[in-house]
């Protein structure tokens, strides 16, 4: 049914209750109120919210654990780094490298290398790697792993032979994920293992010309040990590595809920919306304005109130809790601008598809960034699907550039330049988005409330009113209607019709200013039921 009819069949209905009232000397009042078996016995009540609810379930379900019931199984491209220092050794007239086997072993296993992508560097590339949070785990042989092994054989490498054991080292990097650490591990070791057995039988063979002992034949059985150590431990009061998810997550919670409650609020105050406070329910009268200046204002307010909110929650986290924030200037401006580029997104959602753009939001800001996030599985540990989304869900972006800030010592390279760049096309984004659907709306006439029927329900708020005062002993007299509640005083009436009227003081919101300049002029009679307006 459309507004115009809707506003027709209610002058009808009000009408005819005001001529019935009139010749019975009736008051009028609201008709019978429903009991609830009356709504459960309506489909059209309960259907479409348990509809809705279930499918809502359903996905955010098919999502969360869709992202993380298999990250071994999906991980490819984990980067880690390979660092062979070895200097190899002369055995007779034989040149022995054993770092070299083991670095070609990692590099040409397909158990390895089709999950994780290992780049061979040396020492310094790698730890500057390491610096900015872009490897996962450097694998570290040592300059005298050949010499150490030949002596454990009891094979001699000249003069310098290492009397330590053959050890490799694996330097995992904290900051940068310990899930993804834990992956990397998890796939080396079974890799070095195998590597170690297969130099182990190189050496049997070797010595077997020599005499040696049990402890050493069992040695040769696995000769390689392999030690792992934090290459840069976490801080402390970090939440072992997570506290840039978090914050992160704090600071798209503050745009998401901060542009909910803006939207509301706004609505309420331009009349459409409501307020139900406990007992108390309000309704202002709605005025007019396009939904492109309304959709302005509550980004104006927004960006404001994300400043505030983001604030608040830093000082929740740094000031009371005494998480570690080397960079706190940085990371709050950083939360801010992301906070602030999320509400505008929601916002947008709202302005574009209604009530629906709340599910929506829901969806993009919430469920699927959690999901592509890498907080907790990294990127490379997810699906196709979460990986291509990754690189616009905004959630991914921030943590970035959180994870900079927290760890990283807030360096460009580390995550924190992709924040700035990705959030500000987003900022861009949501602008066109928002700006081409209200203008659009706007262009077509697609008023929220459409000019007729606007005129029509300030018009019977501003008689009701001025009735209401006029007729203190009537019931319902002594009840305080606000200059823009009018709602509640409909339903305490069931009469909102009063015939086709003009556009005055009360299509600004302002009853009570209209009120005031019609308080001179004589009352209608009440058993005339005219349409004509008030004198003013």
């Amino acid at each position: 049914m459309g507004q115009r009819e809707l506003a027709g069949q209610c002058e009808l209905v009000g009408q005819r209750q005001r001529v019935q009232a009139v010749s019975e000397r009736q008051p009028i009042g609201p008709t019978s109120p429903l009991r609830a078996s009356h709504l459960l016995r309506n489909p059209a009540v309960w259907l479409p919210p348990a509809i809705l609810a279930s499918a809502l379930v359903f996905v955010m379900t098919l999502i969360y654990f869709g992202s993380i019931v298999n990250p071994a199984g999906h991980l490819h491209g984990l980067p880690v780094s390979v660092v062979d220092e070895d200097a190899g050794a002369t055995v007779g007239s034989r040149r022995v490298d054993y770092g070299a086997e083991i670095t070609a072993a990692l590099v040409h296993s397909h158990a390895v290398s089709s999950r994780l992508a290992l780049d061979v560097q040396s020492l310094g590339p790698a730890k500057r790697r390491m610096n900015l949070g872009k490897s996962y785990t450097t694998v570290v042989i040592p300059r005298q792993f050949t010499s150490s092994l030949l002596t454990v054989a009891g094979l001699s490498a000249g003069a310098g032979s290492s009397r330590s054991l053959p050890t490799v080292e694996l330097r995992t990097n904290p900051r940068a994920g310990t899930l993804g650490v834990s992956l990397a591990t998890e796939v080396l070791k079974p890799a070095l293992a195998r590597a170690s057995s297969e130099i182990g039988r190189e050496l049997s063979r070797a010595a077997s010309g020599h005499p040696t002992s049990a402890a050493t034949r069992a040695l040769l059985g696995d000769p390689i040990t392999v030690a792992t150590a934090a290459y840069r431990p976490l801080p402390s009061h970090s939440g072992l590595g997570l506290s840039a998810f978090y914050i992160a997550l704090l600071t798209t919670f503050c745009g998401f809920l901060g542009a909910i409650i803006v939207n509301t609020s706004v609505d309420v105050a331009l009349g459409y919306a409501t307020t139900e406070v406990g007992p108390a329910w309000h309704q202002r009268v709605p005025v007019p304005i396009s939904r492109w200046q309304t959709l302005l204002a509550k980004w104006a307010i927004a960006v404001v109130l994300t400043l505030v909110l983001t604030g608040l929650m830093l000082l929740a986290a740094v000031g009371i809790l005494n998480m570690n924030t080397p960079h706190f200037g940085d990371l709050w401006l950083l939360a801010w601008f992301a906070a602030a580029v999320v509400a505008i997104g929601t916002l947008a959602l709202f302005a574009a598809l209604g009530n629906l753009g709340q599910l929506v939001a829901i969806l993009v800001f919430v469920y699927l960034a959690l999901a592509s996030s890498g907080g907790t599985v990294p990127i490379e540990a997810l699906s196709g699907f979460y990986r291509s989304i990754a690189n616009f869900e905004p959630l991914r972006q921030i943590l970035d550039g959180v994870r900079a800030i927290l760890y990283f010592n807030a360096q460009a390279a580390a995550g924190l330049s992709r924040a700035w760049i990705a959030t500000a096309l987003g900022l861009v984004f949501w602008v066109a988005v928002g700006a081409a659907i209200t203008l659009y709306y706007d262009r077509r006439g697609l008023d929220r409330m459409s000019p007729d029927l606007l005129e029509y329900v300030n018009r019977a708020a501003s008689d009701y009113v001025r009735e209401d005062r006029q007729s203190p002993a009537r019931e319902g007299a002594g009840r305080d209607v606000a200059a823009g509640d009018v709602a509640r005083a409909h339903a305490a009436r069931g009469d909102v019709a009063r015939g086709d009227v003009e556009r005055g003081d009360a299509a600004r919101g302002d009853v009570a200013g209209s009120d005031a300049a019609r308080s001179d002029a004589p009352a209608r009679p009440e058993d005339t039921p005219s349409t004509e307006p008030p004198a003013p």
